[in-house]
Formats: structure tokens, C-alpha cells, sequence
């Protein structure tokens, strides 16, 4: 049984996200959701309730699941588009900032 859940359009790059996925990937998910209300890490807020979702997903699929036998198969972070901001800098210059999203993927499988 697998179950999918997908954040786009997340506040952050994808290369933050990467480093937050890396340390929940292959774990349980009830090992892998104190993971990530431990971290540090802003991404860890936003991948949290995606985990939660794919949980959820979980359950439609298959009412009687045991969570302690589903792990985190696949976790994936892409880079999405780009927000072009451009701030005001001494004699007329204008300073470009670029604000980062990303595409997260979660993938849960049971695995007996």
C-alpha cells in the first residue's frame, strides 16, 4: 500500500528542504514525525504537516493500518519558481533578490 502527499509552491529552497528530508528518509513515520518536531530547521514546520497529510492519506486507503509497519519511501525536494524582488541601494542603484520555493514529495509504503 503506498500513499502520497505533495507540498508546491513551499517558502524555502529546496536545497534547506533536502537536508531536513534526508534525515527522515528510510525511518518510520512515528520515528520520522519526532524527528521533525525536534529540528531546528524552518523547512521542518512545512514537511511536518505534509507528513501528516500523507498519514491521512494513508488511512482513506486502508482504515485498519499499522503505523508502526509504514516508513517514508521517497522524499523529494525540487526547485519551483522563483520570485524576482528588487530592493533600492545607494545612488539609484536597484539590488535583486531572489526568493526561493520549492516542490516537496512524500512517499509512504508499508513494508511487512
Amino acid at each position: 500500500m503506498e500513499a502520497k502527499a505533495t507540498l508546491r509552491f513551499a517558502r524555502g529552497s529546496a536545497r534547506k528542504a533536502r537536508l531536513v528530508l534526508d534525515q527522515i528518509r528510510n525511518k518510520r513515520v512515528t520515528e520520522a514525525q519526532n524527528i521533525l518536531k525536534m529540528s531546528r530547521k524552518r523547512a521542518s514546520i512545512n514537511i511536518g504537516k505534509l507528513l501528516a497529510s500523507a498519514v491521512a492519506n494513508a488511512h482513506i486507503k486502508d482504515p485498519k493500518l499499522d503505523m508502526n509497519q509504514v516508513f517514508v519511501t521517497k522524499a523529494v525536494a525540487d526547485a519551483g519558481p522563483v520570485m524576482k524582488r528588487y530592493m533600492p541601494r545607494a545612488q539609484g542603484r536597484a539590488f535583486l533578490i531572489r526568493k526561493q520555493t520549492c516542490h516537496i514529495s512524500l512517499e509512504l509504503k508499508n513494508i511487512e
